[in-house]
């Protein structure tokens, strides 16, 4: 599919979350031409309530010429090899379903939502399609999104690298970094402790990425403490979670490169 071979008006960008999923058609310059639109997760959601469940989001919003997804978890091309939330029986934290990890296993997500959209679809991790909106394109840079769990994504040079589903890798007390600083944690801590875990995070993985500039976005990167935030240092900023949708027209041009 090559996302350059004509002149695109108008894309359909959809975040998907564990709680939520939103979406909105924005022009060229990545400006909102609807008011953003959300709708809860439903669940259990195998992949064709899924794929439904988007496509009448769009239904509800202006005529688009592509369309963008971001979703939770490690997509390669596409297609899902894990998604933490979408396997679950009545959403995050709950039982997981073999049944549903069977069926999200392999699923072909780009094709599957290019064929009911009958569009163009670009579907990518979700802090892919968020570090997309922010980055400048120069230097190494991180997005971590705070939310249901942890997103995380890379950029060098504007350039996407590949994705690592860091908020699945263990972080202390046999927890994993989306069970230690996601949503569950965050209304148990309050949003004073639940800040200090977060820079202690920040700096648990300054000496793994080295980063230029560190991002953090998602619903929750607006609770961050100031105090906490001011600790974490100038190289890291907090971004508007507006940046999960409005990421959805770069995100063609930096999958391009």
């Amino acid at each position: 599919m090559n996302c350059q071979t004509a002149r695109v008006a108008f894309t359909l960008t959809i975040d998907c979350g564990g709680g939520g999923i939103k979406g909105s058609v924005l022009d060229e310059a990545g400006t909102m031409r609807a008011q953003p639109l959300r709708v809860p997760t439903p669940y259990p959601l195998p992949p064709d309530l899924f794929v439904k469940t988007l496509v009448g989001l769009g239904e509800r919003l202006p005529t688009a010429d592509r369309v963008t997804v971001g979703m939770p978890g490690m997509l390669r091309h596409g297609v899902v090899v894990a998604t933490p939330h979408y396997i679950t029986r009545s959403g995050p934290r709950t039982r997981v379903d073999p049944e549903l990890v069977e069926a999200w296993y392999g699923f072909d997500a780009r094709t599957a939502l290019a064929e009911a959209f009958g569009l163009p679809t670009l579907v990518l991790n979700d802090a892919e399609v968020h570090g997309a909106g922010v980055v400048a394109g120069t230097g190494c840079e991180l997005i971590l999104t705070l939310g249901t769990g942890l997103g995380c994504a890379l950029f060098d040079g504007g350039t996407l690298a590949p994705h690592l589903e860091m908020s699945q890798a263990p972080v202390r007390w046999g927890m994993s970094y989306d069970t230690y600083i996601g949503e569950h944690e965050r209304r148990r801590l309050g949003d004073a402790l639940w800040s200090r875990r977060v820079r202690n995070v920040v700096e648990g993985l300054r000496p793994v990425f080295l980063w230029d500039r560190l991002y953090l976005g998602g619903g929750n990167s607006r609770l961050i403490t100031a105090t906490q935030l001011a600790r974490m240092g100038d190289d890291v900023v907090v971004v508007p979670n507006t940046a999960g949708i409005v990421g959805g027209v770069r995100a063609w041009a930096l999958q391009a490169r």
